[in-house]
């Protein structure tokens, strides 16, 4: 009997000592995957980012359009640089034209994002102009926005959606381009400003002739 207990005891020190180095062999491999998987994975993240950041624009000139649209009104967007990413912030405004004032870049009631137009049919009910901050897309080091022609930041459109012809120097594109270090992760991209108001997403790298890439 005294036999067997001892035994037990030393079959079960075995096993305890078998389970720590499982479990030390285990977080070591942990901890490796952790070294190798964080590094990737912020990687991925950033790169995801960078994959949205067309989107993040599209959002801002679509709705210039519709607001235009749905209030009968003139609408603006317009892009402004970020100062903590380098990419650029967008704007939507709206205008109502009036028999004293015309809107345009040089007058007009436009719309803020603390109080409708002056002219808004609704009042101080009226829609009020829309922010929205280029924060969550990366910096411009790893993805570096231009635009069409250079220096060009606004597109005006008229009541019916199409963009106005009488604003000059207005945005015809803006271009996305990655880093060399994301070349293979994140394609080139832009969003060219039709006239009929529609921001359309190509690949400027590509020849026009392919549907993919951009218009001449």
């Amino acid at each position: 009997m005294h036999q067997l207990t001892l035994r037990s005891r030393r079959g079960r020190r075995g096993q305890s000592g078998v389970t720590l180095i499982e479990l030390l062999v285990t977080i070591t491999i942990f901890g490796i995957m952790l070294a190798v998987g964080i590094p990737n994975a912020s990687r991925w993240l950033l790169a995801n980012r960078a994959r949205g950041a067309s989107e993040f624009y599209a959002d801002g000139f679509s709705l210039a359009r519709r607001q235009a649209v749905a209030h009968n009104a003139f609408s603006r967007i317009s892009l402004t640089p970020n100062v903590n990413t380098g990419q650029m912030d967008w704007q939507v405004d709206i205008c109502f034209a009036t028999p004293a004032a015309q809107c345009n870049a040089a007058q007009g009631a436009w719309s803020t994002t603390d109080a409708p137009s002056a002219s808004d049919p609704e009042g101080d009910a009226g829609w009020k102009s829309v922010f929205r901050a280029a924060d969550s897309l990366p910096p411009a080091e790893i993805l570096q926005p231009t635009t069409q022609p250079a220096g060009s930041n606004q597109v005006y459109y008229t009541p019916l959606g199409w963009v106005d012809p009488l604003f000059a120097g207005r945005l015809n594109s803006l271009r996305l381009d990655p880093s060399t270090a994301f070349a293979d992760e994140v394609p080139p991209v832009a969003l060219v400003v039709t006239l009929a108001g529609m921001a359309t997403k190509c690949n400027p790298t590509l020849p026009d002739t392919d549907n993919r890439g951009c218009p001449p």
